[in-house]
């Protein structure tokens, strides 16, 4: 009886293991490392001003459009990034003239 309890408990351990395995022969995705302070993860500088307002004003434009983006600080300017998907469209809208 005892043999046949180890028995079923190996199986289910082998079933387990052959669902939820770790698929080390799959290669991984690169995921940007969070704490990198040079890496943007999945946002792209679109454009680099002097000013908050001005920067909010570029943002202000791109929410107008309906493109998703976030003000960042670099030293001593502020960057206006957005998901890479939007980049082309953003540059259009941060580009045109009011």
């Amino acid at each position: 009886m005892i043999l046949g309890a180890v028995l079923m408990l190996g199986i289910v351990l082998l079933a387990l293991r052959w669902t939820f395995g770790t698929g080390r022969d799959q290669p991984a995705p690169h995921v940007p490392d969070p704490d990198d302070p040079t890496g943007d993860g999945l946002l792209t500088e679109v454009s680099r001003v002097p000013t908050e307002a001005a920067a909010q004003v570029l943002r202000s434009r791109l929410a107008d459009a309906g493109i998703r983006s976030t003000v960042g600080r670099a030293g001593e300017g502020y960057r206006l990034l957005v998901f890479r998907a939007d980049l082309v469209n953003a540059r259009l809208v941060v580009g045109r003239s009011r």
